[in-house]
């Protein structure tokens, strides 16, 4: 299987032929004519290692590396009546290989999904009465892959104070999964995946966010997150082993309900005009007894006026779903059971640095190709489990 590459060199022809054709505007008028408002590129390269693989029972390579490259495009146009409308057009394609994913069939490259690409297209449009202070908006996507195929849908609304120093938020979203139903190789009947007919399972998400932010002065921000969200159907992995304390092979068996409730606040303060502290934090339950905080700070210090640095850290820590046991501790008297160590008790760390390049002549001379940003990060969690993730942004406009 090849692998695809996207980066944002590929698209520099692009930006320059949009940079001749379209012309920047000087004036207060407002273009009624679609026109490109801006483009991101993001590129990523991840790769992770550890001993904790849920496939083999919560033993075994934990080997990862995930090649990720989206394109988010944003038109606007304001019509006869003055509203903003916006459409925002996003597409994404990753290459993934998992060593874990590969011992589904106990042998090396015999797995359907020890390399595969997702796709993932989705489109959001909105309405903003920038008068009144109200926006309204709807979005659909997908995600596709070997063995996960995901219909999302979502709809929103927005409404500025008088003074339009705060804003109140709401967004309800679905999503309709279906999750093929591929059992690890040892607990397959007979004819079992022929024409690869393994058979699928519903999988469902419902989400309602509500969200609040505020300006406090000219160097404080604030944003107060509360989010509900919850699942119905196969929420099991069907090619995650599970061993018994008799040593006997079990697929992962989990309720098919769950409950979660997220709250957070996110906090910016502007410190002259040198420094910006970013701080984040969040608290998590849900009813299959995991509790969870996370702790974020960035602080991006500005070097020039167009160049800037952003050192990061998050820590973050969970309890352990009430389902879990590790490798060979579950018994026939459970119920559920599951031995992914996701659903572990755990501590992590991820830190990092990113770099902002914003030439005031534009990225490689295209003027309205105005910012590069790189973003390097490495993460560890008390499981053993490690990771490093390096991405970056190209943006247009």
């Amino acid at each position: 299987m090849k692998r695809i590459y996207i980066t944002g060199f590929a698209l520099l022809g692009l930006f320059k032929a949009f940079s001749q054709a379209t012309p920047t505007d000087s004036t207060s008028y407002k273009n009624k004519k679609l026109k490109i408002d801006e483009i991101n590129l993001v590129s990523s390269y991840y790769k992770q290692d550890g001993n904790n693989a849920a496939v083999t029972g919560g033993i075994g390579s934990e080997k990862l590396t995930d090649i990720s490259n989206t394109i988010d495009v944003k038109l606007i146009r304001y019509g006869k009546t003055g509203n903003k409308h916006t459409l925002d057009l996003e597409a994404g394609i990753d290459h993934y290989s998992s060593a874990s994913s590969d011992m589904i069939d106990l042998q090396a490259n015999s797995s359907a999904s020890s390399a595969d690409f997702r796709f993932y297209p989705s489109f959001n449009y909105s309405i903003e009465n920038e008068e009144k202070g109200t926006t309204i908006g709807f979005g659909l996507s997908s995600s596709t892959e070997f063995d996960y195929q995901s219909f999302g849908g979502n709809i929103n609304f927005a409404q500025k104070t008088k003074n339009k120093n705060g804003e109140f938020s709401a967004k309800l979203q679905a999503f309709l999964d279906q999750v093929k139903l591929i059992k690890p190789i040892e607990l397959r009947g007979y004819g079992y995946g022929d024409d690869d007919d393994y058979g699928s399972a519903n999988r469902n998400t419902f989400a309602g966010s509500l969200s609040y932010s505020q300006i406090i002065n000219k160097n404080f921000q604030v944003i107060l997150l509360a989010d509900v969200i919850a699942q119905n159907g196969y929420l099991s992995l069907p090619f995650h082993r599970v061993y018994f304390s008799d040593n006997s092979v079990h697929q992962e068996n989990l309720p098919d309900n769950r409950l979660k409730i997220p709250l957070a606040i996110r906090g910016s303060y502007f410190l002259g005009d040198t420094f910006i502290i970013r701080a984040y934090y969040r608290y998590y339950t849900d009813d299959w007894n995991i509790n969870s905080n996370t702790a974020d700070l960035e602080i991006p210090v500005k070097i020039s006026p167009f160049f800037s640095l952003s050192p990061f850290y998050r820590y973050y820590s969970q309890s352990a779903a009430k389902y879990f046991k590790p490798y060979r501790e579950h018994t026939a008297a459970d119920t559920y059971y599951t031995s992914n160590y996701d659903l572990s008790k755990f501590d992590s760390h991820f830190l990092g640095l990113g770099m902002k390049l914003t030439p005031i002549n534009g990225v490689f001379g295209i003027k309205e190709f105005n910012t590069l940003e790189i973003r390097y990060g490495h993460y560890t969690r008390s499981t053993g489990l490690n990771a490093n993730i390096i991405s970056l942004n190209f943006k247009y406009k």
